[in-house]
């Protein structure tokens, strides 16, 4: 049999996508593909939201595979040998992947890697995940970038590739079983909650690209002026897409130099923040402290509070008592998201206000959002809380209400969010009571709390805090 028709393994991951998929076009060249997609101990470490929306891609995924003549295997188990096993059971003499940048995918891909190439099985990977490799922007003593503003300056003017089309798929001479996408239970730990945030969204590729030519066509226009606008839809929403791979990173930069030559104001603004997640990546591929450690030296004897305190619970819930804050905690649970402004009030809010510790809003947000993703938001978080890579400095404690002045003067996201704070409560904002556990115990008709901090008053702690770690 000559080589080329034997299968290749696609090993799909964090990119459920058909275009612009470097490893998938290799693979099809080569001869037939098997998808692939293993639960292994990094989708059973997944938060409960993250979790969900996983489970919704694979769905979307497995059915535009299949209007292709393709399938998508599952099968769970440890990466290596749920691959050994497949290889072992289809002919396959190759392994594709796109390449993933945290530590512990670091380590088993390698170890992957390592063990079909002793059992003479090619193993390949590909970028696809991120524009830029982080090896491959250094500064000009060969160092990582530590500040963003030099980052994009670096690659704002590089020639990135096109994307890829889809190509076409060949079908391997006999399919290897597959396990059922509902027998994993994906949503489990969403309860309730599932139901509310399906409504507000749409998984996979098809609905990725819809909804960035309808960015692009509409609003990328006034994107810089409009998008820190909370209660407005001027914002791209690629985030939840790009986390699972639905759509590519090298396509969002495309459309973005399209509307920079069709003279489009916020186009560059739109790449920078492309950007902003490239720089995220490099960094955690160059430090990955900053995952779970403070990123500046000397923090470990700042006096964050690490309990699970009353107040803590409060934040968690969206009852703090501060509107902005208890909105955008809000439109988490119903949504899965939150507006980009809303996450740095909620932060410092947490962190700086409240002296709670970063690392709690960290795991929150990583059980609560369906875009969740471990760079960039690993980063966002010590960003606010200033003991991060080119940091927000410490002084700079966000005032909720002057923000909420200045970005949602006419009260329409609290309005949105916000039931106890209205006569007639929109529809979101009673979703949230359907969306929370009912163990919470919350009703429409409660009372609205006073706040957990007064904000003068947690400003001037948190200055005072920030004063005394200076004199250390």
């Amino acid at each position: 049999m000559p080589r080329e028709t034997f299968p290749t393994l696609l090993w799909f991951r964090r990119d459920l996508r058909l275009s612009d998929h470097p490893a998938l076009t290799q693979a099809a060249a080569r001869g037939p593909v098997i998808p692939v997609f293993i639960h292994d101990d990094s989708v059973a470490g997944l938060g409960a939201a993250p979790k969900w929306r996983l489970g919704e891609g694979l769905a979307v995924f497995r059915d535009a595979l299949a209007e292709r003549g393709a399938r998508l295997i599952l099968r769970r188990g440890p990466a290596r040998e749920v691959l050994e096993r497949l290889i072992d059971e289809t002919g396959a003499t190759a392994v594709y992947w796109t390449r993933a940048y945290d530590p512990d995918a670091i380590e088993r891909d390698s170890r992957v890697k390592a063990a079909l190439a002793d059992r003479g099985t090619e193993a390949c990977s590909f970028p696809g995940h991120l524009i830029f490799e982080p090896w491959e922007v250094e500064t000009q003593q060969g160092k990582m970038y530590q500040v963003y503003s030099p980052y994009w300056r670096a690659v704002k003017d590089r020639e990135v590739d096109r994307p890829l089309r889809a190509p076409d798929l060949s079908a391997p001479s006999k399919w290897p079983d597959s396990e059922a996408l509902e027998d994993w239970h994906l949503g489990a730990g969403m309860n309730r909650g599932a139901a509310i945030v399906a409504r507000h969204c749409t998984p996979g590729e098809g609905a990725a690209q819809s909804r960035l030519g309808a960015f692009s066509a509409q609003r990328l226009e006034d994107y810089k002026e409009r998008r820190d606008m909370p209660a407005e839809d001027a914002t791209s929403d690629m985030s939840q897409y790009l986390t699972l791979g639905e759509i590519s990173p090298r396509q969002l930069w495309h459309a973005a130099l399209r509307g920079e030559a069709e003279g489009k104001s916020g186009a560059e603004h739109f790449r920078k923040e492309v950007v902003w997640r490239e720089f995220a990546y490099h960094l955690m591929y160059h430090t990955p402290r900053l995952l779970d450690e403070n990123w500046r030296e000397g923090w470990e004897a700042f006096c964050w509070s690490e309990e699970d305190s009353e107040a803590v619970r409060r934040w968690k819930q969206g009852r703090t008592g501060v509107r902005f804050v208890d909105a955008a905690m809000r439109e988490m649970y119903v949504t899965g998201r939150m507006h980009n402004r809303s996450r740095m009030v909620v932060a410092s809010y947490l962190t700086k206000h409240m002296l709670v510790h970063w690392r709690i809003g960290q795991k929150w947000f990583q059980d609560c959002l369906i875009d969740w993703d471990p760079a960039s938001n690993s980063m966002g978080w010590q960003w606010v809380a200033g003991c991060g890579p080119d940091a927000s400095p410490y002084f700079r404690v966000f005032n909720p209400d002057t923000q909420l002045e200045k970005f949602d003067r006419d009260g329409r996201y609290v309005a949105r969010w916000l039931a106890e704070c209205s006569r007639s409560p929109s529809d979101t904002a009673l979703s949230y009571f359907d969306a929370i556990p009912e163990s919470w115990g919350l009703s429409p008709e409660d009372d609205y709390p006073e706040p957990v901090v007064d904000l003068k008053e947690g400003r001037r702690r948190a200055l005072a805090a920030y004063e005394d770690i200076k004199g250390d």
